[in-house]
């Protein structure tokens, strides 16, 4: 059984923006996601195919070497993972990432990391507060000290 072209998969042009890639992958990822269809076969492999299809047009490199090769680029070893590679549950993490990254402030491609993201705090939280939200203050140690207020965050003399 041959491949469908990506371009076809996702139902746009090969001259498509970056950006109506997204949107058309997002639009049918949404659609035939496992949890959306549960049971439903033909929407797994949908989603499957979909996933591969934006994997490959959503890197520029990749891009260039389907439109130059086709599904040849990516088989036998060349070019990448291929087929192979693209499986629900190995991808699970790029599916999210890809469908909401940008709305939760994450995402990848580039972005520089923001200031002060290397820090980490553990809280332990019920489902309850994960569900509707919780509002908690943290103190976090610098390693430098403010000469004029001490570290105390404070005005000087107050």
């Amino acid at each position: 059984m041959s491949k469908r072209c990506y371009y076809e998969v996702l139902g746009v042009e090969r001259t498509s923006s970056d950006g109506e890639l997204k949107s058309a992958y997002r639009k049918l990822a949404m659609q035939c996601h496992p949890d959306r269809n549960p049971g439903d076969d033909t929407a797994e492999a949908r989603f499957k195919e979909a996933n591969e299809a934006y994997d490959i047009l959503k890197d520029v490199d990749k891009r260039a070497a389907y439109d130059h090769h086709g599904h040849a680029a990516f088989e036998n070893g060349r070019g990448g993972a291929g087929a192979q590679g693209f499986g629900f549950s190995g991808s699970f993490t790029d599916v999210f990432d890809d469908l909401f990254g940008d709305i939760m402030g994450g995402g990848r491609g580039g972005r520089r990391a923001a200031r002060g993201a290397d820090l980490r705090y553990d809280m332990q939280i019920t489902l309850e507060e994960a569900f509707t939200g919780r509002k908690s203050e943290l103190r976090v140690p610098s390693a430098v000290v403010c000469e004029a207020c001490g570290g105390t965050g404070g005005e000087p003399g107050s």
